[in-house]
């Protein structure tokens, strides 16, 4: 009963001073309602009704005995005469309490804390006037492993709440009563404890006033920094040589207490305690890695965001702490390392404390296996090029992935770390990521802390490696067989056959030898001369993707209010068109090149695995998904009001009506109150997914083709790919004007140079997007913005009536020198206005 006698000492201060019994003789009766409160006197036929041996007695809490047990005191209510050996243990506890009351104590004997213990404690200091005591305490506690791990249990019994409520209502009205004065502080408050990943024994409550008391101290951060530099080279050693979890589970209680202190972000921790500690905790198993993200998306949007920013701290401030070069990688800053690994763990909280959908997977296409040894394996490069995306052990554990994430708590933008991305070297991360993930921590492994500008950098890298791979291999091959090496991916085509051409050239490299398409593109215009060093390749897909995407072909509809396309159900097209258009995206992504493309967002998320849901259809079919809302919302008589079945109808190629059951005879079941989820959830299905299955699985299948062994798919979240395959809808003019080259004559400085550019500021967005589109082929930046864009403006002749015109494969704007600014402005709106049909060569 140790934490009791400390906590009636406490409480015993609230007796006021005015009292006509000294504080010994109070304490003493005190505790005597308590035990008789919590014990009973020992009488089996006891009457007292505020005795715990009375029949009719009801049980009480600690905490609830303690509040009550002052209530009586202060009305000198009925005492029990206790049996002898209870006057034994009154006399022992009120010898113990006089010699805690009398001398000066330094609470040698507290082997952990409690709320209690802690407020004790305090309550000496601040009567003392001397806050060592409580430093030396901490200090004890904190740097010994065995304290915390007992320390703030939930299931210890502590009495503070109650008593700081009793405490205030004995100094303001003595003879009041206190109501719920007996209400004990929950573990975890607004969690499901059912889960028992979640069962962790810490008073979460307790612990968060303990320390707002604590951190309003002077002295108490330093004893808390030393105290941890002292304890986690012993957690280290414990957790890495012995199995210290795997034996007692509650040693995930020192990670839970020390990562309440809400200070942790501050310098005094971020020079040393907080990297230790860090390091300490990617050292627990994958097991209680998972049950602290559980537990912290438990806790809610403010402990998360805590979290996320302490880690972010922590890598920042060791980044811009130092200098990193080629010798001196930031992959070898094992503070940097740990912090990552500790932001990972925020990460997957803020996605498991959003809204996720696990459920609806798309199946993957899978490649059959063979059994034959390839090359690559020959010649030792397997671990370069294995197959299959990465699977992190934590995503595993917790079952979640990033990509089933639809809205984390926490924006995914907030993890990345700008000063990280600064100083990461791509080129070794790539080979500490492909080669070296056993011995070398990749910044890969962690791809949310990285931005698209440098995981782009990542998979070109990856994209460049094959590709010479690929070559070399062919030169082996050809030295073999006496063969001409072809080292690259040639497609020679005619202007007016361009899908039948590359779809006979592309089908059947994917069926011979489909490790070609891995090759770097080099496309040849019949008939024409010219040597592809990227213009011929992108006019390629250009021209390819308009062709595609005509509406007179039929393969995608268009909807003129979204301006996205979308897979046409009634297509008379077969697969194998499909099936290059995946490949020509593909494709795109493997050769760095920006497409003009124009899909919905769920487009790219059933490409990275999922299906598409009721969600989905806000930007794919806004009408529809704004008529389901209605429904899902309308408070009247579904069945009657709407007359709706579970047979729908949509129109075809030739806009003819399509019926279809969403259940067998579904023209009979009415759609209900209790039954329109499902309704909505079995047509979202229908729509985005079984009406348009051999479509896209046609299309999915040319892509995975290209992109099958690419990181992409552990890399890149959907919008992200989108990013990679359209590039981006923010466009920044001032960034493209700082990098635009110059020709002909014409340089940043000529009069017709600034007239364009102050023209160009001027433009609205659409007049800005315009003038992209007829410059480069497409009205997006690429990836990192337009400033990543080498435009070319070039002098193509005097002032004259002629148009501008723009060689679009280069990203080229050749601009006759007008005479006026007026001319310049007319003349170029003109252009780009009418662009479509002339004017883009």
């Amino acid at each position: 009963m140790e934490v009791n006698i400390l906590t009636v000492y406490w409480v015993c201060r609230s007796v006021p001073e005015s009292s006509r019994m000294n504080r010994a003789t109070a304490k003493h009766l005190i505790e005597r309602y308590f035990r008789q409160l919590t014990e009973g006197c020992g009488n089996g036929d006891c009457t007292n009704e505020i005795c715990a041996s009375c029949p009719d007695f009801r049980s009480l809490d600690s905490n609830t005995a303690a509040a009550k047990a002052l209530d009586l005191f202060k009305v000198n209510a009925k005492l029990c005469n206790p049996n002898p050996s209870k006057k034994e243990q009154d006399s022992d506890l009120v010898n113990k309490m006089t010699d805690v009351g009398n001398a000066k104590e330094n609470f040698s004997d507290v082997n952990h804390l409690t709320e209690t213990t802690v407020c004790t404690i305090l309550s000496f200091c601040e009567e003392e006037g001397d806050y060592s005591t409580l430093i030396h305490v901490l200090g004890r506690i904190f740097s010994n492993a065995e304290a915390l791990i007992k320390s703030f249990r939930s299931d210890e019994p502590d009495m503070s709440k109650a008593l700081d409520s009793v405490e205030a209502t004995a100094k303001d009205n003595p003879e009041k009563k206190t109501a719920g004065a007996s209400s004990s502080a929950a573990a975890f408050p607004d969690e499901d404890v059912s889960d028992p990943s979640l069962k962790v024994l810490v008073d979460i409550s307790a612990l968060r006033r303990v320390y707002d008391k604590l951190l309003s101290l002077d002295r108490v951060d330093a004893a808390l920094v030393n105290a941890l530099i002292y304890l986690t080279p012993n957690l280290e050693l414990d957790l890495e040589y012995l199995d210290v979890y795997g034996t007692n589970p509650e040693y995930l209680n020192i990670f839970v207490v020390v990562l309440e202190n809400t200070n942790l972000h501050s310098p005094e921790y971020l020079e040393v305690a907080l990297p230790q500690f860090c390091k300490a905790m990617c050292k627990l198993p994958v097991a209680a890695l998972a049950r602290l993200v559980k537990l912290w998306a438990s806790y809610g949007l403010t402990h998360i965001r805590r979290m996320m920013e302490t880690f972010q701290q922590l890598i920042t401030f060791t980044v811009v702490s130092n200098d990193y070069d080629g010798e001196n990688l930031v992959n070898d800053d094992e503070s940097v390392v740990a912090g990552t690994q500790c932001l990972k763990l925020a990460y997957y909280a803020s996605i498991l404390a959003g809204d996720v959908d696990v459920e609806h997977n798309e199946e993957d296409i899978e490649d059959p296996e063979s059994d034959e040894l390839t090359l690559h394996e020959l010649l030792g490069e397997e671990r370069l090029y294995k197959k299959g995306p990465r699977v992190d052990p934590l995503q595993k554990e917790l079952g979640v992935r990033s990509v089933d994430c639809i809205k984390p708590l926490i924006p995914h933008e907030e993890f990345v770390n700008e000063s990280l991305n600064d100083v990461v070297e791509m080129d070794k991360d790539f080979t500490f990521f492909k080669v070296n993930a056993e011995t070398k921590f990749s910044f890969q492994s962690c791809p949310f802390i990285l931005n698209v500008i440098t995981k782009n950098q990542g998979l070109y890298y990856d994209n460049r490696i094959r590709m010479y791979s690929e070559r070399r291999l062919t030169a082996l091959y050809s030295m073999v067989q006496g063969q001409q090496p072809n080292p690259y991916l040639k497609l020679k085509v005619r202007r007016d056959h361009i899908i039948d051409d590359a779809l006979v050239r592309l089908e059947m490299i994917s069926m011979e030898n489909p490790s070609d398409l891995k090759k770097q593109l080099f496309v040849e215009f019949e008939g024409e001369q010219g040597v592809d060093e990227g213009g011929v390749s992108k006019e390629f897909f250009q021209l390819v993707l308009e062709e595609i995407f005509n509406p007179d072909i039929g393969m995608f509809s268009y909807d003129d209010d979204t301006k996205l396309f979308w897979f046409n159900s009634s297509s008379l097209e077969n697969e194998a068109q499909y099936t290059l258009v995946g490949l020509v995206l593909g494709l795109a992504i493997y050769n760095n090149c920006i497409l003009d493309v124009h899909f919905p967002m769920v487009v790219y998320r059933k490409l990275m695995g999922k299906k598409g849901i009721y969600l989905d259809l806000s930007d794919s079919h806004p009408a529809l998904f704004q008529s389901l809302k209605e429904l899902q919302e309308y408070g009247g008589d579904v069945e009657k009001d709407m007359m709706l079945t579970f047979q729908i109808s949509h129109m075809d190629l030739f806009g003819s009506p399509i019926l279809y059951d969403l259940k067998e005879d579904g023209e009979e079941i009415p759609v209900t109150q209790e039954n329109r989820q499902e309704f909505v959830e079995m047509y979202s299905d229908y729509i985005l997914n079984k009406s348009v299955e051999r479509q896209f699985r046609a299309f999915k299948k040319g892509f995975q083709i290209v992109t099958n062994e690419s990181p992409l798919k552990y890399l890149f979240r959907p919008e992200e790919v989108e990013l990679l395959i359209c590039g981006s809808r923010k466009l920044d003019f001032e960034a493209l004007e700082k990098t635009t080259e110059y020709d002909g004559g014409y340089s940043k400085d000529s009069q017709i140079i600034k007239d364009f550019w102050e023209t160009i500021h001027s433009f609205g967005e659409e007049q800005k997007r315009l003038f992209l589109q007829f410059t480069t082929g497409t009205d997006r930046a690429p990836v990192g913005g337009l400033g990543k864009l080498k435009m070319i403006i070039a002098k193509n002749g005097s002032d004259t009536d002629r148009l501008p015109t723009s060689h679009t494969c280069f990203n080229a704007l050749l601009l006759p020198e007008y005479c006026s600014k007026e001319k310049l402005k007319e003349r170029l709106l003109k252009a780009i206005t009418y662009a479509k049909g002339f004017g883009m060569l």
